[in-house]
């Protein structure tokens, strides 16, 4: 062991067979975070829950914990592997310290999470800037994938449940930039959720994508720059309803569309098609329109209006399908016609 740099030792390997320690393969992952810089991110952002004259780092028992889950941990208990190798992973807390943490992050709610987002984000994008032309925006976009993935459980787990797959365990919505053909997904953002979760459920889709896009650097959140991509999970309406809203808003506060006063409109998005047809399935009322606006507005009510937008000829007639039926029906009804008359024809020379 070398002398300590960040929050753990530096290991060095011999073949003198001199030391020997287990776990020694978490090295690569002590070096990865001590080269990407997650454990001083973490640590700063985990001062606020830092207790005065405390031993232990909160961003240090936190990346333990990670670290015994890598090495096959399944509870806060396993972090003794750990403990068992002070010249590999440096002092490690106490179970009751571990618990201790995890309570006080959990009582925290959002904010110890946005905290720890914030860490992974920082580190993430120092390490994209690092990597260059490895890093998975080298080509000047960044795609990112999300699907939901099934995690088994052997017990009752916390959220645990039946799954569609006729299993039982959790089934998460996750988020992974994608490296290309010759990486893996990274993964970026992970929603937990219950095993009988929906697999088209656009509330968890939106903020699994909201969750993805604060990970990435701040030039990739908005913009053409950046590419979500769905399985057929992700096809709903409200979901492509909040992309498209998201690219309105944006395109909104470029000069050269103000004209078009986007960001005024951009909360009609989403209305599952043209709002002035007929037809039950995709048509609104003015009511509901007007209604969506004054809660966008922030209005309490709003009294009946006339709303003067400008109007352009889209086409008339009728579409391929349409025009078949209608042929058809135009031909029975001559046909109906000539065989009325031919009857009546009968029946007068009859008489």
């Amino acid at each position: 062991m070398k002398k300590r740099i960040g929050s753990y030792p530096r290991v060095r390997a011999e073949g003198g067979g001199r030391g020997v320690v287990s776990q020694a393969g978490a090295v690569l992952l002590l070096e990865t975070v001590r080269k990407s810089g997650l454990d001083q991110a973490i640590s700063a952002a985990l001062t606020p829950w830092r207790r005065p004259r405390a031993v232990h780092d909160p961003g240090k028992i936190l990346l333990d914990v990670a670290l015994a889950v890598a090495l096959g941990g399944d509870c806060l208990a396993d972090v003794a592997m750990l403990r068992a190798e002070p010249p590999v992973f440096g002092p490690v807390a106490s179970d009751p310290t571990v618990s201790r943490l995890i309570d006080t992050l959990a009582a925290a709610g959002t904010k110890a999470l946005s905290a720890i987002r914030a860490a992974r984000a920082e580190a993430r994008e120092h390490v994209w800037s690092v990597a260059k032309s490895a890093a998975p925006d080298a080509a000047g976009q960044v795609i990112v994938d999300l699907d939901g993935v099934l995690v088994l459980s052997h017990s009752e787990k916390q959220d645990a449940t039946a799954t569609w797959k006729k299993t039982f365990g959790h089934h998460p919505l996750m988020g992974f930039v994608d490296h290309g053909s010759s990486g893996s997904g990274e993964p970026v953002a992970g929603l937990l959720r219950p095993g009988n979760a929906g697999s088209n459920t656009a509330a968890d889709h939106i903020a699994t994508a909201q969750l993805a896009l604060a990970q990435l650097p701040k030039k990739y959140r908005r913009g053409r720059q950046t590419l979500i991509r769905t399985d057929s999970g992700g096809g709903t309406h409200e979901f492509v309803a909040w992309l498209a809203k998201r690219t309105c808003w944006r395109l909104g506060a470029l000069p050269e569309y103000a004209f078009l006063r986007l960001r005024d409109w951009a909360h009609t998005l989403g209305y599952r098609g043209h709002i002035l047809t007929k037809s039950r399935a995709y048509s609104t009322t003015y009511a509901a329109l007007r209604a969506e606006r004054a809660h966008h507005m922030g209005q309490a009510d709003m009294p009946d209006a006339v709303t003067e937008r400008h109007w352009r000829y889209l086409g008339s007639g009728h579409t391929l399908g349409a025009a078949l039926l209608a042929v058809g029906i135009a031909e029975d009804r001559v046909s109906n016609s000539e065989f009325a008359r031919e009857v009546l024809n009968e029946q007068r020379w009859g008489e």
